[in-house]
Formats: C-alpha cells, structure tokens, sequence
C-alpha cells in the first residue's frame, strides 16, 4: 500500500502504506494555534529580542506539534505549558546557534541611559520607561528572564511556570523574588523609577 500525504485536504498516494486522514486534525490544530500562537510569539519575541526569529521559533513548536501527532500522540492537559517549554527550547538553541547571547550582553554594557527631555507627552514617558525596563529585562540570566515573562507578561501561575521550566513552585518564587529584585534596583539606579 502507498503512503499518504496531505497537500491543502487532499491525500496522495506516495506507494509505500496508506493511512487515513482525518479532517478533524487540521480543524484541531487550526484551534490551537488561534489559541496560543499570539502569546507564544510574545514569549519568543522577548526571549529572542527579535520578531522574525520568534516567528520561526513558534512555527517550529507547531510543526514539533504535528510531528508528534503523526507518531499518534494527541494533545492533553498539559498542551499549553509543553507549547511553552518547546518554543523556550527553540529560543534558545536560535540563541546559542547565533551567538547572539553574547552579542546582547556586550551590546547592553555598552548602552548608556538617555536622558529625557522635559516637553515629552506622558504617553511617550510610558512607553520609553517601558522599554528602558525591557532592555534592563535582558540585563537578567536567561532563567529568570523565562520566569519573570512568563509571571508579569503571560500571566501564568507559579504551578504553570514550574511545569514549563521544570523547577519546583518555590524555587520559581524564589527566582521570580530576585530576579525582581534585581530588575527594580537596576530601573533606579537608570532612574527610570524612584
């Protein structure tokens, strides 16, 4: 028998076995992705400091996902936080095949705060703090990076948090305790806060 692929809902015949394709994948998968893509792409943009290679990142999480479900696996419980933990790992192999850790640390040791001239809009004060606090954000270890998005941005709980990173609730509280700790006392010494 042959094997079958699907090309946009139609199967083809390759001559190796033939299974059957069911319309209810695509439909699910159409589901989950409306569902996660957005704070997916979020995570990885943060991560990755990079639209584009976030895109790429959670279009891999996603074919990582059909790959599975090829080998019979379906989705559970614990979709969203193995979506999560799959595309930090992806992140951060983009990371580390484009050195790009080492360019962001050298980058940002080099950056000097700037100063704001007094006429500027409260919006425009907003948003400038706002990304003063994300370059300072990528002043963290990549852990507690991970971590503090995941809490502030995303929103999840401590249980959500440690199921994706693999660490025990406590020691996520702990790292989110530093790591905010760190991350205020680097916003004041920019004095982006009192």
């Amino acid at each position: 028998m042959g094997r079958v692929k699907v090309l946009e809902g139609q199967m083809i015949e390759t001559g190796e076995r033939s299974d059957t394709v069911q319309m209810g994948r695509e439909e699910e998968l159409e589901m989950i992705i409306s569902e996660h893509e957005a704070g997916l792409l979020r995570y990885a943009t943060r991560i990755l400091n990079d639209p584009n290679a976030a895109k790429d990142v959670v279009q891999n999480t996603f074919i990582k996902l059909c790959h599975g479900w090829r080998n019979g696996s379906r989705p559970s419980d614990q979709l969203k936080g193995w979506l999560y933990r799959v595309t930090h790992n992806q992140a951060v192999d983009h990371i580390r095949k484009e050195s790009r850790l080492k360019v962001l640390h050298t980058a940002q040791a080099e950056e000097v705060p700037h100063e704001r001239p007094p006429n500027q809009t409260d919006e425009l004060n907003r948003r400038e703090a706002m990304n003063l606090a994300l370059e300072h954000l990528q002043k963290l270890k990549p852990e507690e990076q991970q971590i503090v998005i995941l809490r502030l941005q995303e929103g999840m709980s401590y249980r959500q948090i440690a199921d994706i990173t693999k660490r025990t609730e406590g020691n996520v509280g702990c790292i989110l305790h530093h790591a905010v700790k760190k991350l205020s006392l680097s916003l004041k010494r920019a004095g982006v806060v009192s």
